[in-house]
């Protein structure tokens, strides 16, 4: 090769490896190990949805050059994606262009936080690096790309979206009071029974009830109430005796109805034991009730009177001293307060559970909606609960509790859009219902759409179910102070990821073994996450081992999951999701 080209290429390389040097950006490269990154927080987290993190970097005396422009780009780098964030310009003391300076002979440090960017699947077993290009002029030079934080944490997608629903409750109740009332009249001062106070219409309807019902399989007779009562119009200790012989003469007059019945089977009303009595000497709470409703000229001068005064003795005088409206109480009220009040207690029931199970799904339309509300309960057997949840819809169009509860059926086999279409066709019904708002609220949260889904919520009210929601959604904003109070009283999974994901994970193994998820995959590897967490590598691998047993699945989520960062080199974790 001709000499003289030789010595032309040697003397501009020459003058390249002197104008680099001269310009620091190769001093710069050789000591870019000497540059200190730090990253917070490492791991680097999400919270509802999107990640931020901050990049603090350090530069020694004489490590920055005077003209250099040191461009760096934080980057979330996976397997399947990357993100480059907003780079951060630095620049020496003699460099132009506009960034943060950082001084020569002093060295300097930036801070930087990121904007907040979303959360994409590839993030979560994935690197936060920085790649740094310097420049002097028109020169450009790379620099090795730094690995700063292992990334993403993302314990807040273990939240279960088992959203509460809430059932339209049903009004069935097994026996309804169904209790018969007559009475038997007697004559001023007298206890005899009368042959034509048996015979009277009120009389004959009890008896009628009596003698239709006795024997029936839906009516329970539970005993008999004798309450006798004598007027205020004469001696209190004569009345006292008379209420007595009252008591006693209604009782035996009733019972004598019963015993007409021939049936020795029947013995209900037969004898004096099934007969409670009581007596009121001088009925003058009935009197006053009487004379309230009376049209009679001196009502409110009688009333006044019982007003005033509360010796009986007293009260008879001045009202006697009414000549005139004496004779018309004797006449028109009076009488109506000597007296035996008699009351048949009976129940009547409803069908019986077993019943109403057979009828829900062969007859539906035999039944009430109380009926058919109480019977979907009886099952646990979900499609049963359509099933029945469909027939009362279709029998009662005008009760939101059938759309409602059905709505909620279809969630528990994950029908979201026939479960939202069902809450719609119950909210077109009464659409302040707060059962209706919580379910609608539920439909919105499977939807993605969480503002509207709290709104819901807080039209619904403050039910357990309600907050419980609630508390799901906090966790998915990233609001996990507002979930764990959301959560309440509420013991299990979700309420112990709160309490770990808002700092106490000392919290989660208490909440976890006092709910009834204490024994699921789920919850031993939250117990693991909170003992990585506290730095007790025991009882890390411990659950861990437990929950991989319970569920498979979690074996793949656990090696990637960088709660494990600091066990990836640990033969017991390695061997145990490998």
């Amino acid at each position: 090769m001709n000499s003289k080209f030789l010595r032309t290429i040697g003397a501009g390389l020459s003058v390249a490896v002197i104008l680099t040097s001269c310009d620091g950006l190769g001093k710069m490269l050789k000591k870019q190990k000497d540059i200190k990154y730090t990253v917070s927080p490492n791991p680097i987290e999400m919270h509802g949805d999107s990640i931020q993190y901050s990049v603090n970097g350090k530069f020694n005396p004489k490590l920055f050059a005077k003209k250099v422009t040191l461009t760096l780009t934080p980057v979330v780098k996976g397997n399947g994606g990357e993100k480059a964030l907003k780079p951060i310009v630095l620049v020496g003391e003699k460099a132009t262009g506009s960034g943060q300076k950082i001084g020569y002979s002093t060295g300097g440090t930036f801070n930087y936080t990121s904007e907040k960017f979303a959360y994409e699947p590839y993030m979560r077993n994935a690197k936060v690096e920085v790649r740094a290009v310097g420049t002097v002029k028109k020169k450009e030079k790379k620099f090795d790309p730094v690995e700063l934080a292992d990334a993403t944490m993302v314990t807040s997608l273990l939240v279960r979206n088992d959203e509460k629903g809430i059932m339209g409750k049903d009004a069935f109740v097994k026996t309804t009071p169904a209790n018969q009332t007559t009475h038997i009249y007697y004559t001023i001062s007298s206890s005899a029974v009368r042959p034509g106070e048996m015979k009277s219409e009120e009389m004959k309807a009890v008896n009628a009830f009596i003698n239709q019902n006795l024997s029936s399989p839906w009516y329970e007779f539970k005993g008999i109430n004798v309450s006798a009562y004598a007027s205020p119009d004469g001696e209190t200790e004569k009345n006292e005796n008379l209420a007595k012989d009252r008591a006693k003469t209604g009782s035996v007059a009733v019972m004598s109805e019963f015993n007409k019945n021939k049936n020795k089977e029947i013995t209900f009303g037969k004898t004096k034991e099934q007969y409670q009595v009581g007596t009121t000497k001088e009925d003058w709470e009935g009197f006053k009730s009487l004379m309230e409703a009376s049209t009679m000229a001196d009502k409110d001068l009688i009333l006044r009177v019982l007003t005033m005064y509360s010796d009986p003795e007293q009260r008879r005088k001045e009202i006697k001293n009414l000549s005139k409206t004496y004779v018309e109480l004797a006449e028109k009220v009076l009488p109506k307060l000597r007296r035996s009040e008699i009351t048949i207690n009976v129940d009547k029931k409803s069908r019986t559970d077993e019943q109403i199970t057979k009828l829900m799904t062969s007859n539906p339309d035999s039944l009430s909606i109380e009926e058919l509300l109480y019977g979907a309960n009886l099952t646990n057997d979900v499609n049963t609960k359509v099933q029945v949840y469909t027939s009362a819809e279709k029998q009662y169009p005008t009760d939101w509790r059938s759309a409602n509860n059905l709505g909620v059926a279809l969630l528990l086999q994950n029908k979201v859009s026939e479960a939202g279409a069902a809450f719609k066709r119950a909210s077109a019904i009464n659409a302040s219902q707060a059962e209706i708002n919580n379910n609608l609220g539920i439909i919105e949260a499977k939807n993605g759409n969480r503002v509207a889904a709290m709104d819901l919520y807080k039209k619904a009210g403050g039910a357990p179910e309600t907050k419980y929601n609630m508390g799901i959604l906090e966790v998915r904003n990233g609001k996990y102070s507002d979930a764990v109070a959301n959560f309440g009283d509420y013991k299990g999974h979700n309420k112990a990821l709160a309490q770990l994901l808002a700092g106490t994970p000392t919290a989660v193994k208490e909440t976890i073994d006092a709910s009834n998820e204490k024994e699921m995959g789920y919850s031993y590897y939250l117990k693991a996450v909170a003992a990585a967490r506290g730095g007790n590598n025991a009882d890390v691998l411990s659950n861990l081992k437990t929950a991989i047993e319970k569920d498979g699945a979690l074996k793949a989520y656990a090696k990637d999951d960088v709660e494990f960062v600091k066990l990836r080199a640990d033969a017991g974790f390695t061997g145990m999701v490998n």
